[in-house]
């Protein structure tokens, strides 16, 4: 009996080597807990926030161990930062909490993503021989930290007031589902729903085993059996394979990167859904895009517009002249593709979507396609290579391995060699088809597959669920696969 605790104790314990996952038998019994305890809590809403933001703060610490302080910390400077602001009668005053809680996030970001990149670089450039740090990288840093700035720069510009109570300010930080992948939520879009009674509708119980369901697939079968099977393999070591064998390991990882990343939205939303919380959609079929323009309104559509609303227009935007306007693209993009990892690689990623955007604009791309279908189409191809050949630098592990995928695309396609690709990975090459068939699907088709599942008795909810969990077991591999996006 003694052993069976103390199994189950060290299960309840942080393991760095196994952090709780969405696509985890151990989350789905933890989920089951909070969903239900959360029911029984429903008619009182103190209870209810402090047991969910105890429930988060374990997901968290589960996620990263004892950094789940470092959320607890941030919180605490921004909302004392909110109220100061709110509460000062000086513009000066206002500004000085203002940037003192930028300084604060940034320097918690700066510290634990970007020390050993600001080292690296250093040293790169001849101006010394610094030794790097050993620094663990908390699990989303970078969301809950741009999460909680965004608190108190609205606050600044007075586009609402201050959350009154801690806990609720905490709860808002750390909230389990969106907490270490996004979506980044705003603080005027999430906190009112805190206040207000628990109301989940038929219609929403259908669009939350919609999401969750479609999540799992994305992530658990399409995306982790691609990567392990295929994609991994091509980018480790580009030039034991031909270059349309290259071409279709880049056209995959497109798809890997985003089932895998829109499957954790789609079950964070899902999962949030079924709790009584509504968070925004973070994907719109970002691969229908016809212009980079328009593929930065339907790709991690929180990121993009968090760095629209506390970047790109605070910069200017575009009220200062084209130069300026191109300027700013750039420079936004940049920093975006900076956000995304602590690498000049990331940069190179982020400098092509910042030029693209800009010579877009330059030539009106987005008003000349307009409504012409050949012009759309034409889009889409061009939009989804830019895209493609972006992600090289985003995933290579270097640039050395990132020319070399090149020069095996460009000067030893070897086209015969697909129909042996496809007949030595047919499980592969299916899982890719599906993924980009069902990716183009008209959006009424969602939309009645929700309807349809809004309909169903719980019981025939729950079947569909559990013979999707048995078929994600059918794919899983030996090793549980992070969700890409943890790494941000």
């Amino acid at each position: 009996m003694n052993s069976f605790f103390d199994r189950f104790f060290e299960l309840l314990k942080y393991n760095p080597v196994e952090p709780i996952l969405f696509n985890t038998g151990f989350f789905l019994f933890f989920f089951l807990l909070v969903l239900i305890f959360n029911q029984l809590f429903v008619n009182s809403k103190r209870a209810r926030i402090i047991f969910m933001l105890t429930a988060s703060l374990y997901f968290y610490y589960k996620s990263s161990g004892m950094f789940f302080v470092l959320v607890i910390i941030s919180s605490i400077i921004d909302y004392i930062a909110g109220l100061s602001i709110y509460q000062s009668d000086s513009k000066g005053k206002k500004k000085l909490f203002l940037i003192l809680s930028i300084i604060t996030n940034l320097g918690i970001l700066g510290y634990f993503k970007y020390t050993n990149f600001f080292l690296e670089t250093l040293n790169s450039l001849g101006a010394g021989n610094f030794q790097l740090q050993d620094i663990f990288l908390p699990v989303g840093v970078s969301f809950f930290t741009f999460q909680s700035m965004s608190y108190t720069i609205d606050i600044y510009r007075e586009r609402f007031k201050p959350e009154k109570n801690f806990f609720d300010f905490l709860f808002f930080v750390s909230f389990f589902p969106q907490l270490v992948a996004g979506p980044i939520v705003r603080a005027a879009d999430f906190l009112p729903q805190i206040h207000k009674p628990v109301f989940v509708t038929q219609k929403d119980l259908g669009r939350a085993f919609f999401l969750i369901i479609a999540g799992l697939m994305k992530k658990a079968i399409i995306a982790d059996y691609i990567s392990i099977n295929f994609v991994d393999r091509v980018f480790e070591w580009p030039t034991r394979f031909t270059g349309v064998e290259n071409l279709m390991a880049l056209y995959s990882y497109t798809l890997q990167l985003y089932c895998d990343f829109s499957g954790y939205s789609d079950m964070a939303i899902g999962i949030a859904l079924l709790l009584g919380f509504r968070l925004p959609d973070n994907f719109n079929a970002p691969y229908k895009s016809s212009t980079i323009t328009e593929l930065w309104q339907r790709w991690h559509i929180s990121l993009s517009s968090w760095l629209r609303d506390y970047l790109y227009i605070p910069l200017g935007g575009n009220r200062k002249g084209n130069v300026r306007t191109y300027v700013n693209l750039l420079l936004t993009m940049l920093i975006g593709g900076l956000w995304h990892g602590a690498s000049w690689r990331m940069v190179i990623w982020g400098g092509i979507h910042g030029t693209a955007l800009a010579v877009e604009r330059f030539f009106r791309i987005p008003e000349k396609i307009g409504k012409n279908w050949a012009y759309k189409i034409l889009g889409i191809f061009i939009t989804f290579h830019i895209w493609a050949f972006s992600l090289i630098f985003f995933r290579a592990q270097s640039y050395e391995l990132g020319g070399q995928m090149i020069n095996q695309i460009f000067n030893y396609f070897n086209g015969e060699v697909f129909m042996q690709f496809v007949k030595a990975s047919p499980i592969v090459f299916g899982l890719v088809v599906i993924g980009f068939v069902t990716h183009y699907l008209p959006l009424k088709w969602e939309m009645k597959m929700k309807e349809t599942l809004a309909k169903m008795p719980d019981w025939q909810r729950a079947f569909i669920l559990a013979f999707v969990i048995w078929l994600v077991a059918q794919f899983k591999s030996a090793d549980i696969q992070p969700f890409i996006y943890f790494q941000f």
